[in-house]
């Protein structure tokens, strides 16, 4: 992510327009388990699955040939090893004719054995070998024995080779779908306007990249070939077994009706349960989420024991929903085996009756039991897949929605800054709103001159960030023009536009990686002398010679290896790297404390020496030197000037000046005491 996305995420719109909800957070949560076979993970439903499912297939065209070769593959081990129960069969025949061959006298003919049995009352008898190819006085035909097991063994191997290299392909193909997809997400994530991440949730945006995207791999990965495959399989089966014999075919399908009814009524009654699971669960661990989070003030107000009983009441909840959900979803498996065992009974006894007939030979009946115990496996796992698909599908409509959201205006560069730019800013009758109800800024107009420091100040809610978001461009504004060194920013690339822009935000974010690098961020052709130059003159080099690494400090994930003004003062050292002329300040110093906040003031007039600043903040004793006082209320500057005018005039700035200061408290004066050594008998003000 570039430098001045990183400041998007972290810069916020003085008046944010409402979070906008989404139906779908929660499908992020729910589908980040996979939702494979097995998996009591109902999904998500599209809103529109067909469409979806459509554009999801479109990701995968420019791989159809490959695909293709993945379906061919399917198709053949899917036969092979539907057909070689069959012959396992017709072994079984071989086997069986000739142990009832060889006990019967030679040179007589079958039909002259199958006469003399029935002559001797033996028709049962008679009519079961009528059904077999035996030979009288012959044993087992070892050749043929043989030679079907050898067909039987090279069957299941090719089948087996051909379903392994089709998931072979299949992986490479899905990798370098899901690939493609990963690169558009993160590239369209970088032509969106700062305005969609403040609309919607971050945790909805993160779900939306990796959660989804993962769900989607997982349903092109396993859902397809693994859909397609047991499809293919219960068709296959149900051709044999009508093939075989259809009287136990149909035996076989009177399961398949009892079956679906049990999957309906058991499936929607544990889908309500696990819903509720979910429920309880997120309630309970926001719960212990807050508990964690404020043990301490727990603790200090006495509250534990009160912290212990509404978990364990949750608990019970989670507890009694999650027994609730699991034995109904358990009873599934248990009784579909039941139903199945019903099939089989009634499999076994009508084969065995028609092999006694000799209506069927021992070696089909063996066959289409296979075949039977077959027939429900490939049927769960089609539930399964269908269930992870329908999951997959629901994901791949959230990321489109992605995808497909309004970027930023388009660049429309027809002009270029001179080379050496001054920073001199004019805003002439600008207007800007988020939404069109409710108007923000209206026909502003203020001049920053060259090497000048502008402060922004004002009550929560009255532009002042917003001000400087549209210096930046991270909105566009709907009326008037800003124009920087005399060149209207519209007129100006965007990237063109924030090189000449350096920006310090409230909150110090760093990147992972060492202290150098952070500060090299700033400008990545910058030498080592100039990297250096930047850390001494923002005062960062003088803490981290005392540290172990020094410049090599790796900064870790959270940042909690350095304090928080250290922090403050590589994100100045950034800036200061990169030579803007134009500065921007936005509440840089509000999370220090008041012996580091004077070390960060003398940072940033050192980063400001030379450079037009547009400093926001709300201490008041931090832009005392600023050579205009913009004081902001509902998106208008109702006054401006020094602050010894200010003052005086006795206005909006004085009235805010006197609530920070009412007890005659001078902050600057607090900070060199600390600095010096001091102590401050006086806490910072409220701001």
């Amino acid at each position: 992510m570039s430098q001045n996305d990183a400041s998007k995420h972290k810069t916020s719109a003085a008046v944010n327009p409402p979070v906008e909800e989404d139906d779908d957070v929660e499908a992020g949560r729910s589908q980040s388990g996979g939702g494979g076979f097995g998996q009591q993970v109902p999904a998500k439903k599209a809103k529109n699955f067909r469409g979806s499912a459509k554009r999801l297939l479109g990701l995968i065209r420019p791989e159809s040939g490959w695909m293709a070769v993945v379906i061919v593959f399917i198709v053949i081990s899917v036969v092979l090893s539907v057909i070689a129960p069959k012959i396992l069969g017709n072994a079984m025949d071989v086997i069986f004719a000739g142990v009832i061959g060889k006990q019967m006298p030679a040179g007589v003919s079958k039909d002259q054995v199958i006469s003399g049995l029935r002559s001797q009352g033996q028709g049962n008898l008679a009519d079961m070998l009528s059904a077999i190819n035996l030979v009288p006085g012959q044993g087992i035909d070892f050749n043929q024995l043989t030679y079907l097991i050898s067909v039987i063994l090279v069957m299941y191997f090719v089948a087996s080779l051909f379903m392994w290299l089709q998931g072979f392909i299949l992986n490479r193909v899905v990798m370098r779908v899901v690939y493609r997809l990963r690169r558009d997400v993160e590239a369209k994530l970088n032509r969106l306007p700062l305005g969609y991440f403040d609309t919607r949730q971050r945790g909805d945006l993160l779900s939306r990249v990796t959660n989804d995207v993962d769900n989607v791999q997982q349903a092109l990965q396993q859902a397809f070939s693994q859909l397609l495959s047991s499809i293919l399989q219960v068709l296959g089966i149900v051709v044999m077994m009508f093939i075989v014999s259809w009287e136990l075919a149909l035996i076989a399908l009177i399961a398949l009706p009892l079956s679906a009814v049990v999957t309906g009524v058991i499936g929607s009654r544990s889908q309500k349960l696990f819903q509720a699971q979910w429920k309880n669960t997120g309630v309970l661990n926001g719960h212990i989420e807050e508990s964690f989070s404020g043990h301490e003030l727990a603790i200090l107000f006495g509250r534990s024991d009160d912290l212990v009983k509404g978990f364990d009441g949750k608990n019970e909840d989670l507890y009694k929903a999650s027994f609730g959900a699991q034995f109904v979803s358990g009873m599934m498996f248990p009784i579909m085996n039941w139903i199945s065992y019903l099939a089989y009974v009634g499999i076994a006894v009508v084969g065995g009756l028609r092999v006694a007939a000799g209506l069927m030979t021992l070696g089909d009946a063996t066959a289409f039991i296979q075949y039977s115990r077959q027939f429900t496996q490939p049927l769960g796992q089609i539930a399964g897949m269908a269930n992870m698909l329908q999951s997959g599908v629901a994901s791949a409509e959230r990321v489109f929605e992605l995808l497909d959201a309004e970027e930023q205006e388009p660049e429309t560069a027809t002009n270029h800054l001179p080379g050496v730019t001054d920073g001199h800013v004019d805003f002439e009758n600008v207007t800007f709103s988020y939404s069109e109800d409710k108007p923000l800024i209206e026909d502003l107009s203020l001049t920053a001159e060259p090497g000048h420091t502008v402060a922004i100040v004002g009550p929560t809610g009255a532009g002042k960030t917003t001000l400087v978001n549209l210096v930046m461009r991270f909105y566009e504004i709907q009326g008037g023009r800003i124009m920087l060194d005399g060149v209207d920013i519209r007129e100006l690339s965007r990237s063109e536009l924030r090189s000449k822009i350096g920006m310090v935000l409230q909150d110090a974010w760093l990147f992972g990686g060492t202290i150098y690098d952070n500060i090299r961020y700033g400008n990545l052709d910058a030498t080592d002398e100039q990297v250096m130059a930047a850390a001494k003159a923002t005062y960062v080099d003088r803490f981290v010679r005392l540290l172990p690494d020094g410049y090599d400090t790796v900064i870790d994930e959270e940042g909690t290896n350095i304090a928080a003004g250290e922090k403050q003062l590589v994100t100045i050292a950034r800036a200061f790297v990169a030579n803007p002329s134009l500065l921007i300040l936005d509440e840089a110093t509000s999370s220090v404390d008041t012996r580091t906040e004077l070390l960060v003031q003398k940072a940033m007039r050192a980063l400001r020496t030379d450079r037009t600043s547009f400093v926001i903040a709300h201490r008041l004793s931090t832009i005392r030197d600023a050579d205009t006082i913009l004081v902001m209320e509902d998106g208008k500057i109702v006054e401006q000037g020094s602050h010894e005018e200010l003052l005086d005039r006795g206005g909006p700035y004085h009235r805010l000046y006197m609530s920070q200061f009412a007890g005659g408290l001078d902050l600057d004066a607090e900070a060199a005491a600390a600095t010096a050594g001091g102590t401050a008998s006086v806490g910072t003000p409220a701001t």
